[in-house]
């Protein structure tokens, strides 16, 4: 039987027919509080409760717009329990919305368990889309949109980060990433090394807020443009690669940047570089280049 949707006046949100309450995945503000909408204040209005990543950040937002409705923390270290007590009061009929620190929840985010636990309970899970920090980067990135590929934080260990960017060296789809203020000259430097230098990139910054910037240049032009701006460290960021165009010798050059990334773990540079050419049969002097680094 198909759950019919029909408004609640008293409320100003749509009950979808069933008994339990809703679970509202509600997306919020990535920077500029105007960007949530109406439907979405309407809703954090008239929730139970709240489950926020961080109850002091989802305070200021509700501080703002002058609401007072209860918060309940949930976060990666407590999903587990807090779902379990979420779902008892979604049964018991209260309606709970599921929010960020910023953009749409579950995106890089926690929620995950809970989304799926109370899907496997057979209650109402309803979304009221919004603001999402890798759609707003690939908006103004100028690279292809098409199709992509969102991979979310990389690895912060160098040697985990850079076998996940060889595995992706020859990816034809726009990739995306998000990376954090203290890491982000090392990961443009490593995706420089694994993609090649001339690579197109977008680094976003702190979208949509005050000191907002989007950067497209080549990787290698983007590595040094950061590596000598400390303002390009700061804040929110996304960064978006060019797929690989996925000619023979861009394949070529891909795979050979994926076995020396492989191989310089064990081997000293030059040697990697040497077997990783003959493996692969990409020039070697691109490989040569990377193992001067």
């Amino acid at each position: 039987m198909i759950a019919q949707c029909t408004p609640i006046a008293d409320k100003g949100i749509p009950r979808h027919g069933y008994m339990n309450g809703t679970l509202w995945v509600v997306a919020t503000p990535i920077g500029n509080l105007g960007d949530l909408s109406p439907r979405a204040l309407n809703t954090l209005r008239s929730v139970a409760l709240i489950a926020a990543e961080d109850t002091r950040h989802t305070r200021h937002l509700l501080a703002h717009f002058g609401l007072a409705t209860p918060l309940r923390a949930m976060h990666e270290h407590n999903e587990e329990n807090v779902a379990a007590q979420l779902l008892k009061r979604l049964q018991a009929g209260e309606d709970i919305a599921l929010v960020s620190d910023a953009g749409t929840p579950l995106i890089s985010d926690p929620g995950y368990r809970l989304v799926r636990a109370a899907r496997q309970a057979g209650l109402k899970v309803a979304t009221l889309p919004g603001p999402s920090a890798l759609i707003a980067a690939l908006s103004v990135a100028g690279l292809a949109s098409d199709r992509f590929v969102f991979e979310g934080f990389l690895p912060a260990r160098q040697t985990a980060r850079y076998e996940r960017l060889a595995s992706l060296a020859a990816e034809t789809r726009t990739l995306i990433f998000y990376e954090s203020s203290h890491r982000i000259r090392a990961c443009l430097a490593d995706a420089a090394s694994i993609f090649g230098a001339e690579r197109e990139a977008t680094l976003a910054r702190e979208l949509t807020k005050l000191h907002e910037t989007v950067l497209s240049m080549s990787l290698g032009e983007l590595a040094a443009r950061v590596a000598a701006d400390d303002n390009q460290c700061r804040g929110e960021l996304v960064l978006l690669v060019a797929g690989a165009k996925g000619g023979d010798e861009e394949r070529k050059s891909c795979e050979g940047r994926r076995i020396f990334a492989l191989l310089r773990r064990e081997l000293p540079p030059g040697r990697a570089a040497r077997l990783a050419a003959a493996i692969s049969g990409a020039p070697r002097r691109i490989l040569y280049e990377d193992a001067k680094e």
